[in-house]
């Protein structure tokens, strides 16, 4: 499975990220995309082997307000749904 999750990040482009940010209701401006987006890339394999370890409350100030909201529960909703698979 990790290989590939793996795979899928090395090929993890800005739209993607864009898009799945917009089917979500998120509208990120240019810098919140590359920030996300370079966060992502970087970060993907430390954050699944360990997801208790993440506070996403340190990358407030890389976003609005409002998105910051919005990822925040994404965040939440996806670590409930998919964290038994980690």
């Amino acid at each position: 499975m990790y290989n590939i999750i793996e795979r899928y990040m090395n090929k993890l482009t800005k739209e993607d990220v864009n898009n799945f940010a917009i089917k979500n209701n998120v509208i990120l401006n240019e810098e919140e995309l590359n920030f996300t987006h370079q966060f992502v890339k970087k970060n993907w394999s430390t954050l699944l082997s360990n997801p208790n370890m993440f506070h996403f409350e340190r990358y407030k100030n890389h976003f609005s307000e409002e998105n910051y909201h919005k990822i925040n529960r994404l965040i939440k909703e996806y670590l409930t749904r998919y964290k038994s698979f980690l």
